[in-house]
């Protein structure tokens, strides 16, 4: 019988594999997102010198005004909204998106959408 790996190590070992190739730059960060049972956060690292640029999660005042939960796909188009408008006022227009091992379905897709319709470009 094959014995079958938890989500979680799964979804590492997806993420390990995608980070081989996938870094952001100065000019193009990374946008990466993370999936807990209760909140959805998202940062933009540039990992050339290792620093987080921006970041947003369902748990900062801004999104909790607008979402009444932090695990659901309305929670995460806000969390998309305001990392993208963050990032803008920043200067960064341009991102590569780390999807973090996850599927691209449900909440990490909703972010992306969000994202892009607030003005990032990935």
């Amino acid at each position: 019988m094959i014995k079958k790996e938890p989500k979680n190590v799964a979804r590492l070992r997806r993420h390990a594999r995608v980070r081989k190739t996938l870094a952001g730059t100065a000019e193009r960060p990374r946008l990466n997102v993370f999936r807990s049972q209760k909140h959805i956060y998202a940062q933009i690292i540039d990992d050339e010198s290792g620093v987080t640029l921006s970041s947003a999660s369902s748990l900062d005042p801004a999104v909790r005004e607008k979402a009444a939960k932090g695990n659901d796909v309305d929670a995460a188009k806000v969390v998309g909204e305001v990392v993208a408008r963050r990032a803008l006022e920043k200067g960064i227009k341009g991102v590569v998106f780390d999807r973090g091992g996850y599927l691209y379905h449900g909440r990490v897709a909703a972010l992306a959408a969000a994202a892009r319709e607030a003005g990032l470009e990935f």
